[in-house]
Formats: C-alpha cells, structure tokens, sequence
C-alpha cells in the first residue's frame, strides 16, 4: 500500500540536495535504479513479514532470518546506488544503526502488539 512513497521520497531528498549542494547532479539512470531500488526494497520489506508468519519457527529464528534478509538487501542497494560507499568503516556505522533502529521498531511492535492482544482477550472475556 506504501510502496509509492519511496520515489516520492526520492525525489524529495535529491530536490533538497540539488538545492542545499552546490555540485550535486544526478542523471536519469541514477535516478531510475534509484526508483526501482526503492520499489526493490518495498518488496523486500514486505516479503520478509513471511519469516514471522513460519508458525514452527521459533521468534530468535524469525527474527534472525528476517533480520538478515532485510539488511543484506539494504546494504546491497545502498552500496549499488552509491548512497553509501563501499568501505568497512562506513558499513559498520551503517550497520550499527540498522541493528539499533531495527530493534527499536521491533520491540515497539512488540509491544503494541502485546497490548493489543491484552485488550482483546479482556473485552473476550
């Protein structure tokens, strides 16, 4: 249902650094591998819900693959859309951010979704 607020919000990031940097310039073929790269990650994020679904799995192994898929995926088309380079030093802080605001959406799920089962149960019983 979202997936057409990446381009949008691709477009609005290159606006604001075509704005904000005097020597910024993308080309059309930059900008198109970065639509389809962030429809590409759309999916991805999307798909890898699949991994919670898998109901003889246990939550460190759902958590665990779906962890994985969505960061491989990530820095692939990050590095391959040249929006972050491709030295270690940069890719460890990008992925020390991952993991942090990963599981900070995680336990904010998490929680949401344990008060909202809580509810339910009281107004079930």
């Amino acid at each position: 249902m979202f997936g057409g607020f990446g381009p949008i919000i691709l477009g609005i990031i290159f606006f604001i650094l075509s704005k904000t940097l005097d020597n910024f310039s993308v080309n059309a073929g930059q900008i198109l591998f970065g639509i389809v790269s962030t429809y590409v990650l759309a999916f991805v994020q999307a798909g890898a819900s699949v991994f919670n679904q898998i109901e003889t799995w246990s939550l460190p192994k759902s958590m665990l693959f779906h962890f994985s898929t969505l960061y491989f995926v990530y820095v692939m088309c990050y590095v391959l859309n040249s929006w972050i380079p491709f030295e270690w030093q940069v890719i460890a802080i990008f992925t020390a951010i991952f993991v942090a605001v990963y599981f900070i959406i995680w336990i904010a799920v998490y929680f949401s979704v344990k008060a909202a089962s809580k509810k339910l149960n009281l107004q079930i019983n």
